[in-house]
């Protein structure tokens, strides 16, 4: 089993960019009932979502799948990112998905509140 992300406490105040990361992510889960809701920001600053996937054929975290949807944008690299979810912890797929784009994004964990927990920074 793959080693969990070390997190640290979340910053009271998120800036108004990454705050809205965590709103995209809220509604992006909200939206199909998912499990979890991700969002992240690319270097121009265009946002992508994505939710949690589990078909009978294949299941995709939603880090993964916001992440797949910036590189097939073009995305080079990420800026943050942020995951709604009820767990206390991040997923290493999630987490190594964000990390094969940048080694420096922080990884913002939020409740079904919007209220940011965790981070996972970067380097």
């Amino acid at each position: 089993m793959p080693d969990t992300p070390a997190l640290a406490p979340a910053p009271a105040d998120l800036t108004a960019e990454d705050a809205k990361l965590v709103t995209l992510a809220r509604s992006a889960r909200a939206r199909v009932a998912a499990l979890e809701g991700a969002a992240v920001r690319d270097q121009d600053g265009r946002t992508y979502t994505g939710v949690t996937i589990a078909l009978p054929s294949f299941g995709l975290g939603a880090l993964q799948l916001a992440v797949a949807a910036a590189v097939a944008a073009g995305a080079a690299t990420l800026e943050a990112a942020a995951l709604v979810t009820e767990a206390s912890t991040l997923d290493s797929p999630d987490a190594a998905a964000v990390r094969d784009l940048s080694g420096s994004a922080p990884v913002y964990l939020a409740d079904a509140t919007g209220k940011a927990f965790a981070v996972l920074s970067g380097d």
